[in-house]
């Protein structure tokens, strides 16, 4: 049996991108922000202020989700066999990324006087434009940023990269949501504000995504070159994802994904009825919140590089997925027990604390979890002698959109089975009985964190460790140096 060299060995001949390659690969995760963010604003907008019933909100949402995965792995398909002189990911990323900033401006601005049924269409279309079309930015970019590198520390590196940058650019839009365009008490009550900022915020993500194609395709031409398949994407996509799901990281790391985002989805869903119906948050009280969430993934985020170099990425996410499920159980539950119910400015402080011990755990699984799943990728390849970063990515994709559109269509459902007034986004300073306000927190908080331990428990038996990884990623090149040269 030949020896297998050691970790050294394949660290040394690992790929790196050189820095300015980095930071403009991360000027995606900024547009991505930018769209993140501005979504966040959608189930509000639409319920609290524009009137629609819960159930049709989280509906025509659940459907823009759904029709999203399922494009996702056509994208990543297409991606991972398509030959340019560009690479294979770049030129999916430059059609993707006007694209999306179009459909995102229209989703904030749909046409006054719409009936309630119309005004649903608006949105299932505009929520799906939205969703499909970054997902042909997003879906090749995060291929990519497998692709960049090889080493199990330095793929990390390439998250951290991207995920910091995708932070800074959420607290500034955060910032410019809650200071500018919805400040003031009633400011996201204000129908008026939505489109201004809908269309400010597309503005943005064009420019960063477009820079982020600029500044990387040179890098991504120079990739090595992988074979595409002769046969069609109907006859050769179903033959892929079966391939795939043969693999037991992926499947442990896919369907973890699928329960965790359906825990994701209900709560963010949430989160502003919260602040603003029962901590009695104004919107610029609401920004601290924000900001404390974004400075705990900040604080994570350099300390996970850390972690993952004597722990193993299992370990950090699930250290960092415990952090969440507390933040969504305490407080919730010294407020139903009657304990403490601060509101206000007192309200604001407690939220912050919580939000930013959230905020760490999310920073430790935002680095540890990408990079994960591009080491099953790897192992993908060492099974079965195939590249298929762009389905990985586009099953990781599927399981965030699809079960975060669960999420989301549960928390409607919630809303109108907790009787939730519709009116309410339009009374400012309303009170709302305190049966409806407990109910809302349990749905937004405990009731997420148990969907969310089921996540945990199935994430658990992961086992591409960093041994693992070393074996697998000394024999890929091994086989790649042995492999004739391919005709250009």
């Amino acid at each position: 049996m030949t020896a297998i060299p050691t970790p050294s060995l394949a660290e040394a001949t690992s790929l790196r991108p050189p820095r300015k390659v980095k930071f403009a690969y991360s000027l995606g995760g900024a547009g991505d922000a930018l769209f993140t963010t501005a979504a966040g604003f959608i189930f509000f907008y639409y319920t609290a202020v524009l009137g629609l019933s819960g159930s049709l909100v989280g509906a025509a949402l659940f459907i823009g989700l759904c029709a999203d995965a399922g494009v996702d792995p056509f994208i990543g398909s297409w991606s991972d066999n398509l030959q340019s002189r560009f690479g294979r990911r770049a030129p999916l990323m430059f059609i993707g990324a006007p694209l999306t900033a179009l459909a995102l401006g229209l989703l904030f601005t749909p046409p006054s006087g719409l009936s309630p049924t119309l005004l649903f269409v608006w949105l299932a279309v505009t929520s799906v434009a939205v969703r499909a079309f970054i997902s042909v930015f997003w879906v090749p970019y995060l291929a990519l940023g497998a692709e960049m590198a090889d080493g199990y520390v330095e793929r990390s590196s390439i998250v951290a990269w991207r995920v910091v940058v995708g932070i800074l650019t959420s607290i500034l839009i955060t910032a410019l949501a809650y200071s500018v365009f919805f400040a003031g008490e009633g400011g996201l009550q204000s129908p008026d504000r939505y489109p201004a900022f809908g269309w400010s915020v597309a503005a943005l993500v064009l420019a960063a995504m477009t820079l982020c194609c600029l500044g990387v395709y040179r890098f991504a031409a120079s990739l090595p070159k992988v074979a595409s398949v002769d046969a069609s994407m109907a006859k050769r996509l179903p033959g892929e994802v079966a391939e795939i799901l043969r693999n037991r990281s992926f499947r442990i790391l896919f369907f973890s994904a699928v329960i965790f985002y359906a825990a994701v989805g209900a709560n963010g869903t949430l989160n502003t009825h919260s602040q603003l119906f029962v901590w009695k948050l104004r919107p610029e009280m609401m920004q601290f919140v924000g900001y404390a969430y974004l400075a705990g993934i900040l604080a994570g985020i350099p300390v996970t590089p850390q972690l993952t170099r004597r722990l193993e990425k299992r370990t950090v996410v699930l250290v960092g997925l415990g952090l969440v499920l507390v933040s969504w159980v305490v407080l919730p539950l010294v407020w139903v027990s009657g304990l403490y119910r601060p509101e206000g400015a007192a309200a604001t402080i407690m939220l912050a604390a919580n939000s930013a011990m959230a905020g760490v755990g999310v920073g430790f699984a935002m680095i540890a979890y990408p990079s994960m799943m591009a080491d099953s990728a790897d192992e993908h390849e060492f099974l079965f002698h195939r590249r298929r970063e762009g389905l990985y990515f586009a099953g990781l994709g599927f399981a965030a959109k699809a079960a975060s559109g669960v999420g989301v269509l549960v928390a409607g459902l919630a809303l109108d089975a907790m009787r939730f007034p519709r009116e309410a986004g339009r009374a400012v300073g309303i009170e709302l009985p305190a049966d409806v306000l407990t109910r809302l927190l349990l749905a937004w908080g405990p009731g997420s964190a148990l969907v969310a331990l089921i996540a945990m428990v199935l994430f658990a038996p992961y086992a591409v460790g960093r041994l693992r990884h070393e074996e697998i990623s000394v024999e890929i090149r091994r086989r790649r140096a042995e492999a004739p040269p391919e005709d250009e």
